[in-house]
């Protein structure tokens, strides 16, 4: 019994001295990281023509409730070049007739680009008017599927992971990608601070009032989120151990992501293994990365 309570004490505080390490390197990140923003001019960045090109991937499987409101947000996004490409995975109620009514939608022909596999598409649809959308439509294969079949038909070298309920800042998407315009060569992902979006009022796709949720259940899922986005992945990032970039908002290199085969539908942590498998891949080429 005595070894046993030394070995859980020992552990604790192992564990204690962890926590503590990676909150001083959070604290000096998130320090270093505020001084960039500043440094680099926020809005110089997200009005320059020479950032770069973005495609933001949106898997939406029955979600015809928000699916519009987040799309407005997206497109609200103040920075120069990007597209919004929304898998719609096999959904069984209107998302897609709420995609097409809302943004007045029709069918295209485009080719269905080989580079990962992903269930069959059923069709593909563009605006009539000058947006930046494209709608894939397809059978149901799970998110990760619906992520595969979006990374193909995105244009741009650099794709904005996002879920279909997810409301982005109008500046969110130019903070994001700072360390790709900082050190494009070896910047390979770079991820969001997501927060809940309960108890907050929005209105055409922006948040317009921000508040707490009322369910002590959120209210603890809202401290979780800020240790882990402000005190522990910033730590992680500064030892290169940081083993997620959240699926929920994260920006990829796309020929990095297709080189390592894409999503994986043989779990439901894909964007862990996701970035597990880019530090594999980054490592036994032996390139260094960011």
């Amino acid at each position: 019994m005595t070894i046993f309570v030394a070995f859980v004490f020992v552990y604790f505080l192992a564990y204690s001295a962890l926590q503590a390490t990676l909150l001083a390197l959070s604290l000096r990140e998130v320090k270093r990281h505020s001084g960039r923003l500043l440094a680099s001019g926020l809005r110089r960045v997200a009005r320059s023509p020479f950032a770069p090109a973005v495609s933001i991937l949106v898997p939406a499987y029955n979600e015809e409730g928000g699916i519009i409101e987040s799309v407005r947000s997206l497109l609200a996004q103040e920075y120069p070049r990007f597209e919004i490409v929304v898998a719609n995975d096999g959904s069984t109620d209107r998302t897609l007739e709420r995609l097409i009514d809302g943004f007045r939608l029709r069918r295209v022909e485009r080719p269905i680009p080989p580079f990962v596999p992903h269930a069959h598409v059923r069709g593909v649809y563009a605006p009539s008017a000058r947006l930046n959308l494209l709608v894939v439509d397809k059978d149901n294969g799970g998110k990760a599927d619906a992520m595969n079949a979006a990374l193909n038909f995105a244009r741009y070298p650099l794709v904005c992971a996002i879920d279909a309920d997810s409301i982005l800042e109008q500046d969110a998407l130019a903070k994001t990608l700072v360390p790709f315009i900082e050190n494009p060569e070896q910047t390979i992902a770079s991820g969001g601070i997501v927060r809940l979006g309960n108890g907050c009022a929005t209105e055409s796709g922006r948040i317009t009032e921000a508040a707490l949720p009322r369910n002590w259940w959120a209210m603890f899922q809202v401290v979780e989120y800020l240790r882990a986005f402000f005190g522990s992945r910033p730590g992680w990032t500064a030892i290169k151990g940081l083993i997620i970039v959240s699926g929920a908002f994260g920006v990829f290199r796309k020929d990095v992501v297709i080189d390592a085969g894409g999503y994986s539908t043989a779990t439901v942590g894909e964007d862990m293994e996701l970035v597990v498998r880019l530090h594999d891949v980054m490592h036994r080429r032996k390139r260094p990365y960011r």
